[in-house]
């Protein structure tokens, strides 16, 4: 199985479970974001005359674009949301293995930005084959723990949700990031087939639960603890299949421990104190942008390697 596929397969009991309780609306925005995002990555490189990527890359990124979208998006959105991910996340610096972004937090921070409303839009977990009454939206635990901070100065009901439910997928949230169990369970996967390392991972979970505990302990009316960082928004699905993507972070072990330490001090700062509920996308997409730097300080300097060997056989 190829490295793409293996990941598609690693998603897929997340995406069940995202299926199971957002019902057949979060089954369409998967199948469209999927179409979508292999559709235009064949148009856009016919279109300059180049040959195919292998269809597992096209249709993974509609995967985990359709895994980060609101169950109920609107198919308009979707098309947007592929055609950002594909020319701007993928192909604008020469395609697969050379974009220095995560095109799919691409396109998710393109999509808040220009459709706030639509991208803020929650359903309630109705089950497979449910429907929920008709003008009825839910808010997430983390935007919950917004609005409470706003209106009463405190986090002490952390929004309603239950730790539980938050890691069977319970609540309100993005297709395919409210399963941790699920999560978890793919990214062992990923772990055991050598496609990615711990580094990133550990690091970045564990920064943001050693800061939400500490802080928590401190002043638990302000802040929430770890458990529900651990347990809400995408922070599982960004740790283990975004931040930890080798295309896009540092090289060295020691660099992607300082990439996922960094990943997971913005998205806590950004979940505590800034005014959008949700910090992963920002978060990871910043420290793409350091990855340069951080593999300029962490990569053996393997010329000075060389020249030390030289002088000492000399």
């Amino acid at each position: 199985m190829s490295r793409n596929w293996s990941v598609f397969a690693a998603l897929m009991p997340a995406a069940a479970v995202g299926v199971f309780y957002f019902g057949i609306p979060a089954l369409s925005v998967l199948g469209a974001s999927i179409t979508g995002c292999v559709a235009f990555e064949a148009l856009f490189r016919r279109g300059r005359g180049e040959p195919a990527f292998p269809a597992g890359s096209a249709a993974l990124t509609g995967l985990l674009l359709g895994m980060n979208l609101p169950p109920a998006s609107p198919a308009w959105l979707v098309v947007v949301g592929c055609a950002v991910a594909i020319s701007f996340g993928r192909l604008v610096r020469g395609g697969l293995g050379f974009n220095p972004f995560n095109p799919v937090l691409v396109a998710r921070v393109f999509l808040v930005f220009s459709f706030p409303v639509q991208m803020t839009t929650w359903s309630p977990p109705i089950g497979l084959f449910g429907s929920a009454p008709d003008a009825v939206t839910a808010v997430t635990p983390l935007g919950a723990v917004r609005m409470e901070l706003l209106t009463r100065g405190t986090v002490l009901t952390a929004g309603g949700a239950s730790l539980l439910d938050g890691f069977m997928g319970r609540i309100p949230g993005s297709v395919g990031e409210t399963s941790v169990i699920a999560l978890a369970i793919g990214g062992a996967f990923l772990l055991w087939r050598g496609i990615i390392t711990w580094h990133v991972p550990v690091s970045y979970l564990g920064s943001v639960a050693v800061l939400a505990a500490v802080l928590s302990a401190l002043d638990p009316a302000r802040f929430p603890g770890a458990g529900f960082h651990l347990a809400t928004g995408g922070l599982m699905l960004g740790a283990l299949f975004m931040a930890a993507d080798d295309r896009t972070a540092p090289a060295s072990p020691r660099g992607r421990l300082i990439c996922g330490a960094g990943c997971g001090l913005l998205t806590w700062l950004i979940r505590s104190f800034g005014t959008y509920p949700e910090g992963v996308a920002p978060a990871i997409l910043l420290m793409n942008m350091l990855t340069p730097l951080i593999d300029g300080y962490t990569r053996p300097d393997r010329s000075g390697e060389v020249e030390a060997r030289g002088q000492q056989s000399g």
